[in-house]
């Protein structure tokens, strides 16, 4: 039996895969089992931040491996502390919970904030706020938050205590602020609901809102976080100062970490035995993070926002393409096609893009090549324009 068919045989049957077997592969170009090569514009949908195998990182995570893989959380662990320092140096943020995915990190999100209301005032003031049309993880938790009926069909009963506005309606969602909500969470690009960025204006009121009412602001930073949108996270270029920031993808570039960072107001909110992770801060995951964050730095933001208005001029108003949008290097593409077959065309032709509802979306690593990224834009253009 080949890969595919060992593959049906033994996992479960979760993912719709594309027919690609990946061996291996270095920055933005990825090997299949027949050698063919393909360019990566999905990077592990935004995980891979600087591509397959970036020597620095690499380097990195094995000079780890060889000096301590795990440790329980019961101590203390030299790479864990380090990054925590770092995110908090960067963002302003006072203090992070680490986890091992996005949805874990949105989990603490949920209960931090929970345990902040619930500490200052005491019962019935539990309800979070999200958009329609978000998406905040697969856990009974987030797929409660998660504001798409799609997500809720057969897994109920869900967790009460969530309510959904529509995006870029301030009258909305101050309707739905009453007495009983502790949290607005928000993801500044709706990813998996195609890509679609919140306007600036709706962003800072909601975050006065919020302000004035004690309300605590949850910018979900999972998939626009670690400079994937330009800046290191999407909510500096919203000038806003969220209360808790949660991310994950992009953090540790390949390995499973998630973060949830807590401001000023929730420093001292969760207390031993409140939380915990088996896993989470995993020394080689930090190891592998700290590379990655020392890296996205200013110059390394120019270019994402260069790259980024590159795709913008080359794909706006070509053959085939109805609208793009999206910030820095994540970007959806609504097509006249579906965009399922062309991303099993751009396969076809050795171009990797991924699929966010009815649109094409592009996740490349932040260091592409400019060479790379314009003989995938190429081919692409040329897919979506038949």
């Amino acid at each position: 039996m080949d890969i595919k068919e060992l593959d049906k045989e033994y996992i479960a049957g979760t993912y719709g895969r594309a027919p690609l077997v990946a061996v291996s592969g270095k920055g933005a170009k990825v090997l299949d089992e027949d050698g063919k090569e393909y360019i990566d514009l999905g990077s592990g949908i935004a995980v891979n931040s600087f591509g397959v195998c970036d020597d620095e990182w690499v380097a990195a995570v094995e000079a780890q491996l060889h000096q301590l893989q795990h440790l329980s959380n019961l101590y203390y662990t030299q790479p864990q502390v380090k990054l925590a320092q770092a995110l908090c140096e960067r963002t302003g943020m006072k203090r992070v919970f680490f986890a091992n995915s996005g949805a874990e990190a949105n989990e603490c999100a949920i209960k931090c904030a929970r345990k902040y209301s619930h500490d200052k005032y005491g019962d019935g003031r539990s309800t979070i706020i999200t958009l329609i049309n978000s998406f905040h993880g697969r856990t009974m938790a987030t797929l409660s938050a998660t504001g798409q009926d799609s997500f809720h069909v057969h897994f109920a009963p869900f967790l009460e205590g969530f309510k959904n506005a529509p995006a870029n309606d301030f009258d909305a969602i101050k309707a739905l602020c009453g007495e009983d909500v502790c949290a607005v969470m928000l993801e500044l690009v709706q990813g998996e609901g195609g890509v679609l960025p919140l306007e600036k204006e709706y962003v800072q009121a909601v975050a006065e809102l919020c302000a004035q009412r004690d309300i605590l602001l949850i910018i979900d930073e999972v998939q626009t976080g670690n400079g994937r949108t330009g800046s290191l996270y999407a909510y500096m270029q919203y000038d806003i100062m969220p209360d808790i920031v949660s991310t994950a993808k992009g953090l540790a570039g390949g390995l499973p970490m998630g973060a949830c960072l807590m401001g000023e107001k929730l420093k001292d909110t969760l207390s031993a035995g409140t939380h915990g992770s088996t896993f989470g801060g995993n020394p080689i995951c930090a190891a592998g993070a700290l590379s990655i964050i020392s890296r996205l730095d200013e110059k390394l933001m120019e270019q994402v926002r260069a790259k980024s208005a590159y795709i913008f001029s080359e794909l706006e108003g070509a053959k085939g393409v109805k609208s793009v949008t999206g910030l820095g290097l994540m970007l959806g593409i609504s097509c006249e096609r579906p965009a399922k077959e062309i991303a099993a065309e751009c396969l076809e032709q050795g171009v990797i893009v991924l699929t966010a509802k009815d649109r094409v979306r592009l996740l490349p690593p932040l260091n592409i090549t400019q060479e790379d990224l314009e003989k995938a834009i190429m081919i692409l253009k040329g897919v979506i324009g038949k």
